[in-house]
């Protein structure tokens, strides 16, 4: 797997079309999700216990919810694989640190980061792909590094792909994400599975886990 994967290229591509539009539609949304905001607030309890050491939140997109972090007291960061949004959060978000980065093949040292977020960014994957992106989030957690992952959970089904609205994406149980992450050397903490509001299609999948 290449940073030139044709997956990779087509994602990239996708979001870039529909930054500006993405960036407004999203900039606001945790405003009127409480249990997204506990999840990312436990999630930020955790580092902090631990020292608040850096956290990258992988696939940022426009920068809302690495910004949401550095306000729950973290030295949050973001990457993202679209130049476009990357732009964008550095346009909204200037005292804060973007870079352009696939997860897969991350710019960083061996146990750099205290915690990563990865909020609805695996969710493009193929499913035979994603046992690397695990490797790679162990790779730069630190041992004891916290985890936290935001994605569509299939509802007793298999992991399948729907149409989101920017490009192909897959819903995966939760049972079935835990146990990739497991098999990665991750210990899970905690799940939260919330139900679809208006407008959404589908329930919400929601885990804390730790490096072993």
């Amino acid at each position: 797997m290449t940073e030139s994967a044709p997956y990779l290229t087509a994602t990239a591509e996708a979001y870039d079309a529909v930054a500006v539009l993405y960036a407004e539609l999203f900039r606001d949304s945790l405003d009127r999700l409480p249990l997204d905001r506990a999840a990312l607030a436990a999630f930020a309890e955790s580092v902090r216990a631990d020292g608040a050491g850096p956290v990258a939140e992988l696939g940022c997109g426009p920068g809302y919810v690495t910004a949401h972090l550095r306000g729950l007291g973290l030295d949050a960061f973001g990457i993202d694989l679209s130049p476009t949004m990357i732009e964008l959060a550095r346009e909204a978000y200037p005292d804060l640190r973007f870079e352009i980065g696939s997860m897969h093949a991350l710019d960083l040292a061996d146990g750099e980061l205290s915690g990563i977020v990865s909020w609805y960014s695996l969710i493009h994957t193929p499913p035979a792909e994603l046992p690397p992106y695990f490797a790679e989030f162990r790779r730069v957690l630190a041992p004891g590094g916290h985890l936290l992952l935001g994605f569509y959970e299939s509802e007793g089904d298999a992991v399948s792909a729907f149409d989101h609205k920017v490009t192909t994406a897959y819903r995966w149980p939760i049972d079935d994400l835990a146990e990739l992450a497991r098999e990665a050397d991750f210990v899970e903490v905690g799940r939260m599975l919330r139900e679809p509001l208006e407008g959404e299609r589908f329930r919400q999948g929601r885990l804390l886990m730790r490096r072993r």
